[in-house]
């Protein structure tokens, strides 16, 4: 049986998403309390993050009131997985900054050129926005 953090997760996430019947939520106690593991369909995986996070922030935010209500700390950890279901492995980043370095010394330099901006459009500008100035101090309001 799920307990109430598991469905309350599960109701939220499967009220975003358009596959409800693949959501799923494990639940693992540690010392730093709970931890909640979300699995969603793959191509669901954007909408429960939500642009920016947001919608991820804000589930995380209920969480923390309910934990609240409950006297527990609850943490949300979304699992991305492949088609098959099975959690995707993030890629150890060794090697990773030399080649980011090759790249950077591989791109030529190349010296600013300062332009020298046109007087005239300049002045002309300059000349509209005064009179535009001009005439709003002739308002009365």
């Amino acid at each position: 049986m799920a307990t109430i953090d598991q469905q309350f997760v599960e109701y939220i996430v499967k009220t975003l998403v358009n596959n409800p019947d693949k959501v799923a939520v494990d639940r693992k106690i540690d010392e730093k309390g709970v931890l909640l593991s979300l699995t969603v369909d793959p191509s669901d995986v954007g909408r429960v993050i939500g642009k920016r996070g947001v919608t991820a922030q804000a589930i995380r935010v209920l969480l923390r009131a309910l934990g609240t209500k409950q006297d527990a700390r609850y943490n949300l950890k979304i699992v991305n997985t492949d088609e098959e279901g099975n959690p995707l492995r993030e890629e150890k980043s060794e090697g990773k900054p030399a080649e980011k370095e090759d790249e950077v010394e591989e791109v030529e330099e190349v010296d600013e050129v300062e332009e020298e901006p046109e007087e005239e459009e300049s002045s002309e500008l300059a000349e509209k926005t005064r009179a535009e100035l001009a005439d709003l101090d002739d308002l009365d309001i």
